[in-house]
């Protein structure tokens, strides 16, 4: 068993060495190790500055004029822009706005439509049985709509149970619980085979690692910008629609600022082109302004997916590497998979009581969270966590499991 002072002298140098060390002093953060950025990314120091300028002179001073004048009206399509890089995305097929639920409904009932489209017998729906429980119930609910069946799997099973009834797939990049990072480019490439639409759900890979959805051919995908984007607590979620796609896009809520023509008022509905198909109702300009702000951190220097990814798998491993240093042999077992391929940016451990467990590291100092009965859930978002973080978490836990 290693000694403490050997990990934390280790994790002394991996820090001097960390190319990305210099952009944790972008964010507010405290004593506390914060390994909880899958749920909740931490504040920008900027961000505050940002949106007060909104509420005060682009709401306070300039009020309706903002609409034009401070870009209001455009802002869903040109934050989609900016996060549209860090989904492998080329500029004009991601928009923000509304919840990732809402996203999740408006793609799948629209991959679905099209599937139909393509020819008869579409009507089966394939959600991934391991799915965050709300993308199970906006699927139960899209197939209702469109008079689909729907068939839970597991992402291993998908290319089994493909056939010529499949209309549609949804599918999470990351197993929110085990931190899984599934095979989204064969996965895509065995649904388009299949002669079926792909929705993949990035809620827990955007921000952490690379994605490629324009390499890769994915169809739809939606994500939200709380976590590893750092947008803030309840900052409106994103849809890509692939470009080729756009003009078939076919959303279920079909709202007012989808339209061709918003301040026409017309009766009949008429679809607006590009990404734009995607927008329902009014943005919600204080969060979506505060997530633009947030996005700054991309532009240092230095910040790129692949050096986030690079760090992210070094944190994860070295993070490893200290509980099984520290942590008494049987006390905890590792649920995340061990090979890089297929690891997202978190470490699950199943250990008995996790919920009191955690409820005594946040006590003592370390946050991270647990998701029941037994999955204690640690995140590395590399732009703010650090080698010394890592090794302290582990410590802390190997005590809190102690006594």
């Amino acid at each position: 068993m290693s000694e403490p002072t050997s990990l934390a002298g280790e994790a002394e140098q991996l820090d001097a060495a960390d190319r990305l060390a210099a952009v944790r002093e972008r964010f507010v953060l405290d004593d506390v190790t914060y390994l909880d950025g899958n749920s909740l990314g931490a504040l920008p120091a900027h961000v505050p500055a940002r949106v007060e300028d909104v509420v005060r002179r682009q709401w306070g001073e300039l009020r309706i004029r903002s609409w034009d004048e401070s870009g209001w009206w455009t802002a869903p399509e040109r934050v989609g822009d900016r996060i549209a890089p860090l989904v492998g995305a080329a500029a004009g097929q991601v928009v923000v706005g509304d919840s990732t639920s809402v996203n999740v409904f408006k793609a799948l009932v629209a991959a679905v439509r099209m599937a139909q489209e393509d020819g008869p017998g579409r009507n089966e729906i394939l959600v991934d049985a391991t799915t965050f429980p709300t993308d199970g119930y906006i699927a139960e609910s899209a197939a209702r709509m469109t008079g689909c069946a729907l068939r839970p799997v597991t992402p291993a099973e998908v290319p089994g149970a493909l056939g010529d009834r499949t209309a549609a797939v949804l599918l999470n990049h990351v197993d929110y619980r085990t931190g899984r990072l599934h095979d989204l480019p064969g996965l895509t490439a065995a649904v388009h085979a299949a002669g079926a639409y792909a929705v993949w759900d990035l809620c827990h890979s955007a921000g952490a690692l690379p994605v490629g959805l324009d390499e890769h051919g994915v169809d739809l995908a939606v994500g939200c910008t709380y976590k590893y984007l750092n947008g803030g607590p309840g900052s409106p979620a994103y849809l890509y629609v692939r470009r080729d796609l756009q003009p078939r896009f076919d959303s279920p809520l079909p709202g007012w600022n989808s339209h061709a023509e918003p301040f026409g008022m017309r009766s009949d509905y008429a679809p607006a082109s590009g990404a734009v198909r995607g927008r329902v109702g009014t943005p919600d300009i204080l969060s979506l302004l505060a997530l633009d702000a947030a996005l700054d951190v991309w532009d240092e220097d230095g910040v790129s997916v692949a050096a986030v990814r690079e760090k992210s798998l070094a944190l994860t491993d070295f993070f490893l590497r200290c509980v099984g240093a520290y942590v008494p042999t049987g006390r905890v077992e590792s649920v995340t998979p061990a090979a890089h391929a297929e690891r997202g940016s978190q470490v699950a451990l199943r250990c008995e009581d996790a919920g009191e467990v955690m409820k005594r590291l946040i006590e003592r100092g370390v946050v991270g969270d647990y998701r029941a009965p037994d999955v204690l859930r640690f995140g590395f978002t590399p732009l703010y966590v650090g080698f010394a973080d890592v090794e302290r978490a582990a410590r802390v836990l190997a005590r809190t499991l102690s006594g």
